[in-house]
């Protein structure tokens, strides 16, 4: 098992949920455990919020988001997104995934190509507690 830790992105959870292969594929290669994973409060409402969302769905999404762990947004991440936003032309849920997994030093793991290189070109995060 890696000793890594994981911050859950919206359209990451969603593949899980619907049991894509590639998302799928990625997690069993990297031996990625539960424990390991964690969610932020904008993806919580992302995919609670939907619009469209039946009783079913709701709860398999609160029954998968159970075995992860939560991570609400601070003050810390706040003052992250507002820098983010700042030198950088980003969208606010993207802003608070990508401020989270600075604040708690965590690998993002998304779908998102462009929020992917927003990170890259990031200089690297002071890691908070969790």
């Amino acid at each position: 098992m890696s000793g890594n830790n994981y911050l859950l992105d919206t359209n990451f959870i969603l593949g899980i949920l619907r049991a894509d292969s590639a998302v799928l594929g990625l997690i069993s290669s990297r031996q990625i455990q539960a424990n390991q994973c964690f969610y932020s409060a904008i993806t919580r409402m992302e995919l609670l919020g939907y619009q469209g969302i039946t009783v079913d769905e709701e709860s398999m999404i609160r029954e998968k988001l159970d075995h992860l762990t939560y991570l609400p947004l601070t003050k810390e991440i706040e003052d992250a997104v507002i820098e983010l936003r700042r030198l950088r032309k980003i969208k606010l849920p993207d802003a608070i995934i990508a401020a989270t997994t600075r604040c708690f030093g965590l690998e993002l793991l998304t779908r998102d190509q462009h929020l992917l290189s927003v990170l890259g070109k990031l200089s690297a995060p002071k890691p908070h507690n969790k």
